[in-house]
């Protein structure tokens, strides 16, 4: 595949992109990537939130149950890259850094 690279960074990403593999994704097809956002209290302000939409659309919002911290979500439908995925989760925490949130967290059902 044209633009492939399987020599991804020593890094929790690149460990995925690892796995990923492993398991014969298919990286030609396109594909809804999950983002979550933690924040460092529950409920994440509203201005962030309304931000967040603004940004990347529909939004879903996970309070916190037994199971974990509360965290807020978004998809993006594409294919899948390391250069994708760093590129939006940076941009993501860039932008709810002043909400106390960061994206450092992702998945692909596949």
């Amino acid at each position: 595949m044209k633009g492939f690279t399987d020599d991804w960074p020593d890094d929790a990403d690149g460990g995925v992109f690892r796995n990923l593999a492993a398991d014969a994704f298919d990286f030609s097809k396109k594909y809804s990537v999950d983002y979550n956002l933690d924040f460092a209290s529950w409920p994440p302000p509203a201005a962030g939130v309304e931000l967040l939409r603004t940004l990347y659309g529909e939004l879903g919002l996970y309070p916190p149950d037994e199971h974990g911290d509360g965290y807020v979500q978004f998809q993006i439908l594409g294919k899948v890259s390391y250069e994708g995925v760093t590129s939006v989760q940076r941009q993501a925490t860039a932008a709810m850094s002043q909400f106390g949130g960061a994206c450092e967290s992702w998945g692909v059902m596949h």
